[in-house]
């Protein structure tokens, strides 16, 4: 199995009064040329907004991104006219497509933390839009749950534009789950609590592991662990 564990003491890091932010990848003041991507993955952001502030109003155009709420929540503003609360454990999705300005808030009383997922499009010109869903956890428990997807026949998952699936799981101390490559595609791996065992590599709560050249990997929980798995081409 190939693999590049990214510990997140190693991650970019941005901080503001408001704002504490770790990259898996390069963004904004944050460069690393060895670190710009994941197949169609470009994005992997790690964020804690203060409460009463946020993103202020701010153009996307051609990607698909996916926002995962960890602990509070986000408030959703956007020039197509939505508005919404996403709150902890569940997903929005937003296809900036031909272009669309957007805020996120956090209205809460405590800290939010999320991650903020961006895959490259498939094409250009899609139409821009907004999609927000509750997933129980109760339904991932012990399982993988597509949260977002754009690969055939996943129905279940909100849409992207983009021949990927990320997949949410819970999985109580020492219970495991198998997940299946198809041949040529790539995973990321991010616990967002806890810590599991992936085919062996230990991966610690915001820690990132990029996978390739494999076919199989069995992930243990070496305690109560919630964490998302992106399986992309």
């Amino acid at each position: 199995m190939s693999v590049d564990l990214r510990p997140f003491a190693e991650l970019g890091r941005f901080e503001l009064d408001w704002l504490s932010a770790r990259h898996h990848f390069s963004f904004g003041e944050y460069y690393d040329r060895d670190r710009m991507g994941h197949g169609v993955l470009r994005v992997w952001n790690d964020d804690i907004i203060r409460p009463g502030r946020g993103f202020d109003p701010h153009p996307h155009r051609d990607f698909e991104i996916v926002t995962y709420v960890r602990r509070g929540a986000i408030t959703h503003e956007d020039s197509m006219g939505n508005r919404g609360r996403t709150e902890a454990g569940d997903v929005q999705v937003m296809s900036a497509g031909t272009g669309v300005v957007h805020s996120e808030y956090n209205r809460e009383d405590e800290d939010t933390w999320i991650f903020q997922i961006w895959f490259q499009t498939d094409a250009a010109g899609h139409a821009p839009r907004w999609e927000s869903r509750a997933f129980p956890k109760a339904d991932r428990a012990g399982v993988l749950v597509p949260l977002a997807s754009g690969e055939a026949g996943v129905e279940e998952a909100l849409p992207i534009h983009q021949d990927v699936t990320l997949y949410g799981a819970t999985l109580l101390a020492a219970t495991t789950v198998t997940h299946q490559f198809a041949a040529g595609r790539r995973g990321y791996l991010v616990p967002a609590t806890g810590a599991v065992l992936v085919n062996g590599q230990r991966v610690e709560m915001r820690d990132g592991l990029a996978i390739a050249d494999e076919t199989s990997i069995t992930i243990e929980a070496i305690e109560d662990s919630e964490l998302l798995l992106a399986d992309l081409p």
